[in-house]
Order: C-alpha cells, then structure tokens, then sequence
C-alpha cells in the first residue's frame, strides 16, 4: 500500500492512497447520503400524499360549501347589496329552494382552504354594507391576496372606509395609502385609492399628505377623471400649490 507523508510544522501526517480514493469515500459518506436521500424521498412522497389524500379533497368540499354563498355575493356586488340576502351569504339558509352554506360557516369549517380565504374576504365586504365595522375589519385582516393585487387594494380600501366609519382616522388614511401602494401599475383600482387617499387626507386636513397624493396622482395617472377635468388642479391650487 502507497503512502504519502506531508509534514506541518512538527506534526507528521500519513494518509494512504486508498483512504483518498473515490471508492473509499464513497463507503464513507454513501450511508448518510443515502439516508438523506431517502428522507427527501419520504418527504416528498409525504407531500404528494398528503395533497392527494386531503388537501385536494378538502378544496373541493371547500368549494363545494362556499358555492351557492360566493354566487349570491357576486349578483350582489353587480347589482346592488341588500340585507335579506346579506344575511343569507353570512349565516346560511335557503335561497328559491337551495340550501346556501354561510361564509362565516365555510370559515369555522373549512379553515386554511382557498375558499375559507375567500369567504373572509366576503364576510368582510358583506359586513361593511351591514354598517358592522368591527366585523368588517376582522375578516378583512384575515384575508390573504396572495398576488390577486385588485383585491388586494380593494380589501385595503374597505378597510379604510371601515375605519373612517369608526373615525379612526389615523387606520383609515394608513389604509387608503396601502390600496394606493399595491401596484403602482394598475390603471383600475390604483388611481381611486390615490384619489380616495388624497380627497380624506384634504377632509381630515392632513394637508401635506393631500398635497402629496394629489401630485401623485397627476402625475402618474393623467388620463384619471379627476385629473383630466381638471378637478385635481382646483384642489390643490385650495391647498395652496398653483400651476
């Protein structure tokens, strides 16, 4: 067997060829390589079993729950809520005949599905058409967009109008600044929350603040209502900032 003998200050090291060859290492480390992979492996099988097994069968009974409320919710939003059906897309009951599971009932029932998800988002709206602000406020908080960034400002804005309904100015102009910050890209939602921010900054005279959302918005968003009739320009030129 080869030997080869390197020497560091006074220590002498003897390592033999074998113990450098691939196969040596092998046999040394391939145990818990192995063992690793084989834990990734298990892990992995895991997952696949445990999105196979539970998680894709609760979504669909999820989805299935929430199905008659998220439609009624949706007429709603398109033509107008009404109390009647308000509670009916809360609480549950019957609706020409079919029996509607409520949200708040997906929510208790279902919790960490994609429609317990959407049913906080719809507790939250269908509360604050109810004048319930606390309520609103809490599931709107419980909401995730998870990259859905209209409804991620939308949420931000209900927000802010709950809270200026409780007159917590402070929550509500903080909030109609995030529904503004979301996606500064957004040609839809982004310029009413800039507009929505600035007009309460002005009413609440936070003077610098609207100022500064009214420029923003001139500025970013030229082909606005508000900033192609030139009402934007009346508004500051009242807060003391001319052409």
């Amino acid at each position: 067997m080869d030997e080869k003998k390197g020497t560091t200050g006074s220590t002498t090291t003897t390592v033999t060829q074998s113990e450098t060859s691939n196969s040596t290492v092998w046999e040394k480390y391939s145990k818990p390589l192995m063992y690793g992979a084989g834990a990734i492996i298990l892990a992995v099988a895991a997952w696949i079993g445990y999105r196979e097994m539970v998680q894709k069968p609760a979504e669909q009974k999820a989805s299935d729950a929430i199905f008659m409320a998220e439609n009624l919710f949706s007429k709603m939003a398109a033509m107008g809520f009404n109390k009647d059906s308000s509670v009916i897309v809360l609480n549950g009951g019957t609706l020409e005949n079919d029996k509607v599971t409520g949200v708040l009932k997906v929510i208790s029932a279902h919790g960490g599905t994609a429609a317990a998800n959407r049913a906080e988002y719809i507790a939250g709206t269908t509360y604050l058409h109810l004048k319930e602000f606390d309520k609103s406020i809490k599931h709107l908080k419980n909401f995730k967009a998870n990259g859905a960034h209209q409804l991620e400002s939308k949420a931000y804005l209900m927000l802010g109008h709950a809270y200026a309904e409780l007159e917590k100015t402070g929550e509500a102009l903080e909030h109609y600044k995030k529904a503004a910050a979301v996606n500064k890209k957004d040609e839809s939602v982004t310029p009413e929350a800039l507009f929505m921010a600035a007009t309460y900054a002005d009413a609440i005279n936070k003077t610098e603040d609207a100022k500064k959302l009214y420029k923003e918005l001139k500025e970013g968003f030229p082909a606005y209502n508000a900033v192609r009739s030139g009402d934007v320009d009346k508004y500051l030129a009242r807060l003391g900032e001319l052409k």
